[in-house]
């Protein structure tokens, strides 16, 4: 069942975290639904610029609606990841996303609150939430690169004039998190004092709960890292990224959705080095994707587990269905 992103935020809010989740095709689509039916829990499909370009968006939103009737028991909203302004309006207009996330934080901040609110007044035309990013997260996704140095954590002060001036739904906060696989070397943890700044600044301003959404929170396990080395793979094993166990402290501070990308990548580059490493005659592509829908579940449900949202699909269903 496909649901509005807001009510989802409505369940979770400081309590426990949605995963959201990137997909690009048939196999990742599969074990997603499969790892959420499996540890019971709500989740967002996030669809970027680039996986829309990678087949076609109507393939994408079409494999989206059959797993859909596959799965009728899962819950779960359909999300614009990084988008533009033009990208958001095709999403608003298509009559299939829950929420679009404009993107619009390297722009200064004037021009960010302009683009935003006109991304949010077309939305909330069709009932749409939108995502906005205030601050500027480093690393690399798809065709984002911010230079190490040139990041900065979002100003609470200025985060509550965004969202009250933008209408924004939801608030993408560069609280210490990084894009890509190269994200920190050594130990670096999340910055909880800007989290907590952030939230008690919205509340004193008098505005509703408003989710904080924490890009760039794939945890780089470095297991996955050695074993896709081992199998031929170049990857900087000294990479890592955030800490699992930050997750639930972040969401009880009001961060709910928790966008989580770079490790699933991760899981298929081991499952395919692997594969036909160890089955060097092999060219049938199924096997390795059979085995990546698999292992894919495996992932997504450990995730949930540590987003707190594992146990918690029937909380959503009879929420969503009483508000009906």
């Amino acid at each position: 069942m496909i649901v509005t992103t807001a009510e989802l935020y409505r369940v979770a809010y400081g309590k426990f975290a949605i995963g959201a989740y990137n997909i690009n095709n048939a196999e990742q689509t599969m074990g997603l639904f499969k790892g959420c039916i499996a540890s019971k829990a709500p989740f967002i499909i996030q669809i970027s610029k680039g996986a829309r370009n990678y087949t076609n968006k109507k393939m994408l939103e079409a494999i989206i609606r059959s797993a859909g009737d596959i799965f009728p028991e899962a819950i779960f909203a359909v999300h614009l990841d990084h988008g533009d302004e033009q990208t958001c309006y095709d999403c608003i207009e298509s009559g299939f996303y829950s929420s679009v996330m404009i993107d619009a934080s390297h722009e200064d901040f004037d021009e960010n609150i302009a683009i935003t609110k006109r991304v949010v007044d077309r939305a909330h035309i069709e009932g749409l939430s939108v995502e906005a990013e205030l601050g500027m997260l480093g690393g690399v996704e798809e065709d984002i690169v911010v230079e190490e140095g040139n990041e900065c954590l979002t100003n609470p002060d200025e985060a509550v004039e965004f969202i009250q001036r933008s209408g924004c739904d939801a608030l993408a906060a560069a609280i210490g998190t990084s894009h890509g696989a190269y994200k920190f070397k050594g130990q670096q943890s999340l910055h909880f004092d800007v989290i907590e700044k952030i939230s008690d600044k919205i509340k004193a301003a008098g505005l509703p709960p408003i989710p904080i959404v924490m890009h760039g929170s794939s945890s780089v396990p470095k297991e996955e890292v050695a074993r896709i080395n081992a199998a031929g793979g170049t990857l900087d094993p000294s990479a890592c990224g955030v800490n699992e166990e930050e997750y639930l402290p972040a969401a009880k501070l009001g961060v709910t959705k928790v966008n989580i990308d770079t490790d699933g990548r991760l899981v298929w580059t081991r499952v395919h080095r692997e594969f036909f490493r160890d089955k060097p005659n092999e060219f049938d592509f199924r096997p390795p994707g059979k085995t990546f829908i698999e292992e894919y579940a495996k992932f997504i449900a450990h995730k949930n587990g540590k987003l707190g949202s594992a146990g918690t699909l029937e909380l959503v269903r009879d929420s969503v269905l009483a508000a009906k």
